[in-house]
């Protein structure tokens, strides 16, 4: 997992947020919470797309280095919340070794096939489905 920083400005009944390392990330809510599960959720799959899209990531900037950064300054003026979000990042993929059962194995072959995708990146992706709740 990793930590972005979040700004969100607005007042009730209409807050927005976005992330000063992920320019067009942007969510909103009515509340500062809404607001804030919404950006998760936006957050995530703006990262999603990225790597779909074979875009470079962002490289993460501190509350430090954002002091620095004269856009996020005035930007920061403004903001009700200054927060941190965590998003999970790709990593270096690592080689396992897995026992299924054959049937559920051929399930799984099957929909790759149909659906277009790799076998590993169908269970990581169904890992990443249960882990997370979705």
């Amino acid at each position: 997992m990793a930590t972005v920083v979040a700004l969100i400005h607005g007042e009730p009944g209409a807050y927005g947020i976005g992330f000063p390392d992920f320019p067009g990330a942007v969510s909103g809510g009515d509340t500062l919470d809404e607001a804030l599960r919404r950006g998760r959720e936006t957050l995530a799959v703006h990262v999603a797309a990225m790597i779909e899209e074979g875009l470079p990531l962002p490289r993460l900037r501190d509350l430090d280095a954002l002091a620095l950064d004269p856009i996020y300054a005035e930007d920061r003026a403004d903001a009700v919340l200054v927060t941190a979000v965590s998003v999970e990042l790709p990593s270096k993929a690592v080689r396992v070794n897995v026992s299924l059962d054959e049937g559920l194995l051929s399930r799984i072959d099957d929909h790759v096939r149909s659906h277009g995708g790799s076998r590993s990146g169908f269970l990581a992706e169904a890992a990443r489905s249960r882990l997370l709740g979705n």
